[in-house]
């Protein structure tokens, strides 16, 4: 039973940093690119994702496009109304 459980947790563990690899923003990424982040998560199971989770990507921070929101956030198109 304890092997199953194991084994379910690194499975759980690679899908999740995998998909988590797949989805970052590449403004998130850290130390490598996208490809071999998701190469270094499927070639190595455990160490992959580990090493995904504690570098690959920035700590949840916001992401700034330094752009408005709507047309009442932006000061330029409320000085032409």
């Amino acid at each position: 039973m304890g092997r199953v459980v194991l084994v379910v947790a690194v499975i759980g563990l690679g899908v999740y940093a995998f998909v988590q690899a797949l989805q970052a923003d590449a403004r998130q990424l850290r130390v490598m690119p996208r490809w071999l982040w998701v190469a270094v998560i499927l070639a190595f199971p455990v160490a992959g994702p580990v090493a995904w989770l504690l570098t690959g990507r920035q700590a949840d921070t916001a992401i700034s496009d330094e752009r408005p929101l709507g047309p009442e956030d932006d000061p330029e198109f409320m000085r032409r109304l």
